[in-house]
């Protein structure tokens, strides 16, 4: 933890906390949208102090966190886990929402055939030479 300045970028921050692999996907998510800070939208410079709120999208599920400490460098997980508190309203929404998705029947399923047939390729061809005419 980076106890000589008291702010810190968004970006480096939610890198360092390990909800991105890398920076620039960090990056990407607060300039694409997905990060407020303190119920603003944040771009990747703005810089968090601890005490404030964090509202962060990832995929389906949203994040509502309270910036604890501060970090410049990635460390191990439980040093991440320091770093922030995620309010139990967030905690709750997040598991109600993975309950509804994974009792949601899927909605798409692939069956490969591989490639097709003498059969279906003439059926092809027939059905492309009736358009033409």
């Amino acid at each position: 933890m980076d106890q000589t300045s008291d702010r810190v970028r968004i970006d480096k921050w939610l890198w360092a906390a390990r909800f991105y692999k890398t920076r620039s996907l960090a990056t990407e998510a607060v300039a694409g949208g997905k990060v407020e800070v303190n119920g603003e939208r944040a771009k990747p410079a703005k810089t968090v102090k601890p005490g404030d709120e964090i509202r962060l999208r990832l995929g389906p599920y949203e994040h509502i966190l309270i910036v604890r400490c501060l970090a410049e460098r990635r460390g191990p997980a439980t040093v991440a886990q320091a770093l922030y508190e995620e309010t139990a309203a967030s905690r709750d929404a997040r598991q109600r929402l993975a309950t509804q998705l994974a009792a949601a029947p899927a909605t798409f399923v692939y069956e490969e055939k591989g490639r097709p047939t003498k059969k279906d390729r003439r059926d092809l061809s027939r059905f492309i030479d009736r358009k033409r005419r």
